[in-house]
C-alpha cells in the first residue's frame, strides 16, 4: 500500500532537523499546509487536522489551541 501525501511529508518532517524546526515553530495547520506544499506535498491544514492525536508516519500531530485563534469572532 502507498503512502499518502500527508505520510509522505510527516516521513520527511521526522528524517529532517531542519524541517521539523520549521513545522515546531509554525503557528497554525496552515502555516504547516504551505510548508508542506512548497515542498511538493499537496497537503492542506485539514488533512493535518484529521490526524490530530494521532502518529502517522511515526511523527506525533498535535493541536494547540491558540487564544484569541480568531479575533472579532466572539463580540
Amino acid at each position: 500500500m502507498s503512502e499518502t501525501p500527508l505520510e509522505q511529508f510527516l516521513a520527511r518532517v521526522r528524517a529532517d532537523p531542519s524541517l521539523r524546526r520549521q513545522v515546531t515553530e509554525a503557528s497554525t495547520a496552515d502555516q504547516v499546509s504551505r510548508l508542506a506544499q512548497s515542498l511538493g506535498y499537496p497537503v492542506s491544514g485539514s488533512d493535518l487536522l484529521r490526524v490530530c492525536g494521532t502518529s502517522p508516519a511515526g511523527v506525533r500531530v498535535t493541536r494547540i489551541d491558540h487564544p484569541g485563534e480568531y479575533p472579532g469572532r466572539y463580540y
